[in-house]
């Protein structure tokens, strides 16, 4: 399997995340931008939300065409999966998911496919990863490990998830069988 092109656009922020070792990683995490395009998920992820100066962001992120973006070394922790980030990689496709209405009970369904090019880039970076960190042996989606509810906006009696990335138009079964990796939820 060729592996994509792999470019480094570090996010001003990315020193101040705590470091740890390749050995600490066990899991990736896959999400979806729930944004229009990498250019405002790059905006978003350069926000800063944190005391330490951080925000929130995957370590990489994959365009439609299968182009590949590192923001996050692989030794830094990111913001990325409350209460997984120390063990995990994130990864962001680039996906409108539910945008611009993440919380309107209205417009829960995702329904943007994943290009070919998308997930044939996915496969070759969780390749190359399963290579450079030792332990991993995990992948979940955002959905399975952050099950939490929020009041929906357009109506506050009812209640939506807060995460649903990546959605039902995922290709989970021929992810799983390529990448080797167990599926993850908190279930397990």
């Amino acid at each position: 399997m060729s592996h994509p092109a792999l470019h480094d656009w570090p996010l001003p922020y990315s020193q101040h995340l705590r470091e740890r070792a390749l050995a600490d990683i066990d899991l990736v995490v896959i999400h979806c931008t729930e944004l229009p395009d990498l250019t405002m998920a790059r905006e978003y992820g350069e926000r800063v939300l944190h005391d330490d100066d951080t925000g929130n962001s995957g370590h990489f992120y994959l365009d439609r065409d299968g182009t590949l973006h590192r923001f996050v070394p692989e030794t830094r922790i990111a913001h990325h999966t409350r209460g997984y980030n120390e063990r995990s990689i994130g990864i962001e496709l680039v996906n409108t998911g539910r945008y611009p209405d993440w919380f309107d009970a209205r417009k829960q369904v995702m329904t943007e496919p994943y290009p070919r090019a998308q997930i044939h880039a996915l496969l070759s970076l969780l390749a190359r990863l399963r290579k450079e960190c030792p332990n991993l042996s995990w992948i979940a989606g955002h959905e399975d490990l952050d099950t939490g509810k929020v009041p929906a906006s357009d109506d506050p009696s009812q209640s939506v998830f807060r995460k649903r990335d990546p959605g039902p138009m995922f290709p989970w079964n021929e992810v799983q069988r390529e990448c080797g990796l167990q599926r993850l939820s908190t279930n397990t």
